[in-house]
């Protein structure tokens, strides 16, 4: 399979979100990635409901919903209704992991689990076969441009071995500090999906970058 590309819609211009939208609907880009922050569980906040309900009415591809709150189990069904095709929630934020992908999954969502970037792989051994992926954080959570943390390219080569041995069809996201100098190499480490903000929203030609991100 060719690797995915999911645009950070936390970098895109929230003056003209219409427009951003329009640009990742002709783009190369596979799925709109949504940061859902409370301010709690990271130290910021972003998206909500209603905006989230108004990029559905526009995007034409599927929305990747990563949920970075507490007690995400409460608002399952919220983003459903919302238009979250994917939610993916933090290992770190959920005291009983099975129940909240089984939940997730029940409501017809494709469900993955986040990890941030101190949580080894093998915290995920017991629940990897529910998991239709699994996000590996290559920064901090709560901000867009940060660095990227290169422990990460270890973390991805435990996680593949890890999921060739439990469930080979688990896909592999990353987040954070991806961009057209380290996507070939995330790649050939093992990912099949990359989040990129800022290295899209930035550049001068979004379209172009994303058609970079797409090439090996």
């Amino acid at each position: 399979m060719a690797h995915l590309i999911s645009p950070s819609m936390l970098s895109a211009d929230f003056c003209n979100l219409a427009k951003d939208i329009e640009m990742i609907n002709e783009s190369q880009a596979d799925w709109f990635h949504i940061d859902v922050m409370d301010g709690v569980f990271v130290p910021n906040i972003s998206f909500g409901q209603p905006v989230i309900k108004h990029i559905k009415k526009l995007a034409k591809k599927p929305l990747d919903v990563h949920l970075m709150i507490v007690e995400p189990d409460k608002f399952f069904e919220d983003y459903k209704n919302c238009g979250a095709d994917i939610i993916t929630v933090h290992y770190e934020a959920c005291t009983h992991l099975h129940r909240s992908l089984s939940r997730i999954k029940q409501l017809g969502m494709k469900a993955g689990v986040v990890l941030n970037p101190h949580t080894p792989v093998c915290v995920l051994e017991d629940i990897i076969d529910m998991c239709d992926l699994v996000l590996l954080m290559s920064v901090n959570p709560g901000f867009g441009g940060q660095s990227f943390i290169e422990n990460t390219y270890n973390k991805i080569k435990d996680l593949k071995e890890l999921i060739n041995r439990k469930n080979p069809s688990c896909l592999i996201e990353i987040d954070g500090g991806v961009n057209t100098a380290n996507h070939k190499a995330l790649v050939e480490a093992g990912a099949d999906v990359l989040v990129a903000g800022s290295a899209v929203f930035a550049s001068e030609n979004p379209i172009e970058t994303i058609k970079k991100l797409k090439t090996i």
